[in-house]
């Protein structure tokens, strides 16, 4: 996509702990295991979508609240191509999208916000950037997945798999003798 001659960049802003409240996957590992297992399960999975999605390194930004971190100055990560941001005391989640998402959209390029909370997706698209539910978000997530798996049956060569191809060439003598005799 082009605009004015320039090349358009597309993000995707993720509310982490809104997407992982509102997947049953995510939500039911905090309650057997913990929020920190909840994270990284989401961050593997935005990973693995960030690939088969074909974003560039760096478009897909997972934002975690932060603010109730005393002392807490925020920080950027990188983990498989993703930016996860963990934001600064006093900022929220919300806040640091809203910001980002302004930001981006001014450069000209495009912005989604994934996040289920509805005021939210009302300030974003005030702001000029898309919304997808975290339904929304999931069943994209699921889609991306049946793709590669069809991409890897595709490339996949059959292979016959016959035990005769294992065998030395004396063993192949013996075997066609016996035939022969039989």
């Amino acid at each position: 996509m082009k605009a004015l001659g320039r090349a358009l960049t597309a993000y995707l802003l993720v509310d982490g702990y809104n997407i992982i409240h509102a997947w049953d996957e995510l939500r039911e590992l905090i309650e057997v295991s913990s929020l920190e297992d909840a994270r990284d399960r989401l961050l593997r999975i935005l990973s693995n979508y960030h690939g088969a999605k074909g974003y560039k390194r760096g478009a897909v930004i997972v934002v975690f609240d932060a603010h109730k971190v005393k002392g807490g100055v925020g920080s950027v990560q990188e983990y498989g191509g993703l930016n996860v941001v963990y934001t600064a005391e006093a900022e929220t989640a919300d806040h640091y999208i809203e910001r980002t998402a302004a930001t981006y959209v001014r450069a000209q390029s495009t912005v989604t916000v994934a996040t289920s909370d509805s005021l939210e997706q009302v300030i974003i698209l005030g702001k000029g950037a898309f919304r997808m539910s975290a339904r929304e978000l999931y069943d994209d997530v699921k889609d991306a997945e049946k793709d590669v798996y069809k991409q890897i049956d595709i490339r996949r060569p059959v292979k016959q798999n016959r035990m005769m191809e294992h065998f030395d060439s004396d063993v192949l003598n013996w075997f066609e003798e016996m035939r022969r005799k039989s």
